[in-house]
């Protein structure tokens, strides 16, 4: 995609265009297609578990439809119910009939195993649905995810990704079939196994030319190794504010001062290699203002993954970092579209600040004359105003 969109002003930044603008491998040969297995009864999937065990990877797939329920306060909601669950390996793959087989426990030997890898592409709703029926993932890589940390957000998806890798166009003219109704067409069938094929072809790409960032997107359930009054920031689960969370953890004996902070967020930032959560850590950086990371965060700015370029150049943004003004403007010419724009973001914000700061403010005294504020006055007037407000409050809670 090349259409220009312009977002410049009189800031004088670039114009940022849609698209990623960095190199790509050259295109790959997809591998045959293996023998597809139907599974609806207790002993064929008995059989599917006894090959699929003899891999080290399997890629996973499911086909599920939302179904509306209506409680006795006559009040409708919906909720995913698992139809197909298809698992792809070398040479084989097997859709398994979720609806006709109400006990998938066997194939907790495949996806709870920590020794096997479940390849994913958009993990969050499938493992949702496969949780409901009991099956939880123990190691698993999300390709969606590593997709994006290469190539941006609007180039991460199947159909682009296998469009880049092999040069071929992913059907998805089935994808809002009803998976519920039986008997399936062979073409359902085949457009099933498909995806899940695809899938672990894709993984196999992605570890020959992207190991390093495919490495960094496992997931195996350990929890990084951070302050307890972290992790809920890391994991998108946290339910107060990183403010009010500062001042709980103070409460309760985690943090004795704001240096603790600090040192906890310097250390979280070393431990925690994952891109999302380092990301998310980034956030609660930024929301509290921690410019006493700013050397911490500058070599993030040459990241490998995407995901914490346009991370740590919001947060440089955000802290008011104007000595890091030269290294942010050059992620205007970042290959991924999503870094170019949370640049030209965290310039604006930055330049905003630096406005703000130094503008001479007119004061009219009773005799109808009028001087302005200098610069070094308006910069101790701002941090007054910032004084009354929540990092006063904070401070003094961590402080105390």
């Amino acid at each position: 995609m090349n259409e220009d969109v312009s977002l410049t002003d009189s800031d004088g930044l670039d114009n940022i265009v849609l698209g990623y603008h960095g190199p790509t491998p050259p295109i790959s040969q997809l591998p045959p297609r293996g023998e597809r297995f139907w599974v609806d009864r207790p002993g064929q999937l008995l059989h599917a578990v006894s090959l699929l065990k003899q891999s080290n990877v399997v890629a996973v797939d499911a086909e599920f439809t939302q179904v509306r329920l209506r409680t006795q306060k006559d009040v409708v909601s919906t909720i995913p119910r698992l139809a197909l669950l298809q698992l792809a390996i070398d040479q084989h793959c097997f859709v398994v009939d979720a609806l006709r087989l109400y006990d998938l426990s066997p194939l907790m030997e495949i996806v709870g195993n920590p020794s096997i890898a479940i390849l994913l592409h958009g993990a969050g709703g499938d493992m949702r649905v496969m949780a409901e029926r009991g099956l939880h993932v123990a190691h698993y890589y999300d390709l969606e995810a590593t997709s994006r940390s290469i190539f941006g957000q609007h180039e991460s998806s199947l159909a682009a990704m296998l469009q880049r890798a092999f040069a071929i166009h992913l059907d998805k003219s089935l994808q809002r079939t009803d998976w519920t109704r039986r008997p399936l067409s062979p073409a359902m069938v085949a457009y099933a196994a498909r995806d899940a094929e695809v899938t672990l072809a894709l993984y196999y790409w992605l570890d020959q030319h992207h190991h390093h960032i495919l490495q960094l997107h496992k997931n195996t359930g350990v929890a990084d190794t951070v302050a307890r009054w972290i992790e809920p920031f890391l994991y998108g689960n946290a339910s107060l504010s990183a403010e009010m969370a500062v001042a709980e953890a103070r409460t309760r004996g985690l943090i004795h001062n704001r240096a603790q902070v600090v040192a906890d967020c310097r250390a979280a930032l070393v431990m925690v290699q994952h891109p999302m959560r380092r990301s998310r850590l980034l956030r609660l950086i930024a929301d509290l203002s921690l410019v006493q990371l700013t050397v911490d965060i500058l070599p993030l700015l040459h990241a490998a993954t995407a995901d914490e370029r346009s991370a740590s150049v919001r947060v440089l943004g955000r802290l008011g970092v104007k000595s890091a003004e030269e290294a942010m403007r050059s992620l205007l010419h970042d290959p991924v579209y999503e870094v170019r724009k949370a640049a030209q973001a965290a310039l604006r914000t930055l330049n905003e600040k630096e406005a703000r700061v130094q503008r001479a403010m007119p004061i009219t005294s009773a005799d109808g004359t009028r001087s302005w504020i200098v610069e070094k006055e308006q910069q101790t007037q701002q941090t007054t105003d910032e004084d009354t407000g929540w990092k006063s409050r904070l401070r003094s809670i961590i402080d105390a």
